[in-house]
């Protein structure tokens, strides 16, 4: 990959991941209005608004996933938005990872293959990809669920097995879009307290949106998405 700043495009390294003015809309309708987000390594941050608000496509611009109008995205002092569609599909293979709301597992694929998956793309042998995967199925307590296939699979255990794949590669960055919206209220804390464990223990850095509020106090910060724009700095949660 290419340097990934241009002269005068670094900003603070004290922060992780920075979004700077970011605006971005859909046609005609805006998201983003000039949103600025800094986040440090290793924060569990959530990310809360109402619906339409523009917290998920703020997640999908600092995942570089989708690049802004204006503004930019900086990971570690340097501006990504920049990147080309190859290096920024690189830069989310290889430092980010991701947990989705209903987990998108491949359904042709067993569970250790669904978690083997980013490090089988990332390049790694096949044996030694699967024998990664599976180190994660006893410390998120679905051991012995390694050769089902998603429809075989309760949604707490396809949303484990979902976290499982987005840490396998230990990211720098976990980027998760309501990741307990599709789950029952234990289930979700259940999901959350894992999260949180691993995210710990690895010092990856958590980038959660949820509109749900007992799942934001498991983050140690929050802030709330209005109309395209980071507004409030709700406090300071305690996450158990």
């Amino acid at each position: 990959m290419r340097d990934m700043a241009a002269p005068g495009d670094v900003h603070s390294a004290d922060y992780l991941i920075e979004a700077r003015d970011v605006v971005y809309d859909f046609g005609e309708t805006p998201a983003l209005r000039g949103a600025n987000l800094s986040i440090r390594e290793g924060e569990i941050l959530a990310v809360m608004g109402p619906s339409g608000s523009g917290k998920s496509t703020l997640l999908h611009c600092l995942a570089a996933i989708l690049v802004p109008k204006h503004g930019g995205i900086y990971l570690s002092g340097q501006r990504v938005d920049t990147l080309d569609e190859n290096e920024r599909s690189a830069l989310r293979r290889d430092t980010f990872g991701f947990v989705f709301q209903f987990g998108q597992l491949v359904p042709e694929l067993t569970a250790e293959e669904n978690v083997a998956l980013p490090l089988l793309l990332a390049g790694l042998r096949r044996d030694d990809a699967l024998r990664r995967a599976r180190e994660w199925f006893e410390r998120l307590g679905i051991d012995g669920l390694e050769r089902r296939r998603s429809g075989e699979l309760s949604g707490g255990q396809a949303q484990r097995v979902a976290l499982a794949r987005g840490l396998v590669a230990h990211p720098k960055v976990l980027f998760a879009d309501e990741p307990t919206g599709s789950l029952d209220s234990l289930t979700g804390e259940l999901v959350m307290e894992l999260v949180v464990t691993a995210a710990r223990q690895d010092g990856t850095t958590v980038v959660l949106v949820t509109h749900e509020p007992r799942v934001a106090a498991y983050a140690g910060r929050e802030v709330i998405v209005r109309d395209g724009l980071v507004n409030s700095l709700v406090h300071d949660a305690l996450a158990p």
